[in-house]
């Protein structure tokens, strides 16, 4: 009787452990479904950081452009403002040059440039 009291109280103890063993398996499980949660969100978090870091980097770099471009145009319009007034003055010079040679043609004789300078100036800035 001894020994069927001791067989059953191992076969009651085998299925204690077994119960036992079951339930802290369905707490690994829960831990590892949790931890699995966990690291989907933390990927998430970090895809979508990642998203906005991208739009933010292809922003700036659009922006920079953009002043990189109106920079461009700024000194290409300065450029040209320089070149207009180069070619102006030197078509002044031009004219005043004519106009002391069609001067000196229709008067007959010698235009002295520098004594008539103040006129020839006058001249050439109303060209």
């Amino acid at each position: 009787m001894a020994a069927l009291n001791e067989r059953q109280e191992k076969i009651a103890q085998g299925l204690a452990d077994a119960d036992k063993a079951a339930k802290e398996l369905d707490v690994a499980q829960a831990k590892i479904e949790e931890q699995v949660r966990e690291a989907k969100e933390e990927a998430s978090r970090i895809l979508e950081q990642a998203r906005k870091q991208a739009a933010q980097t292809v922003e700036d770099a659009q922006a920079k452009a953009r002043a990189e471009g109106e920079k461009l145009i700024e000194q290409a319009k300065a450029d040209i403002d320089q070149e207009v007034n180069a070619a102006r003055e030197a078509l002044r010079g031009q004219v005043s040059a004519l106009a002391v040679t069609g001067a000196s043609k229709i008067l007959g004789k010698a235009v002295d440039a520098q004594a008539h300078a103040e006129l020839i100036d006058q001249l050439a800035k109303e060209l």
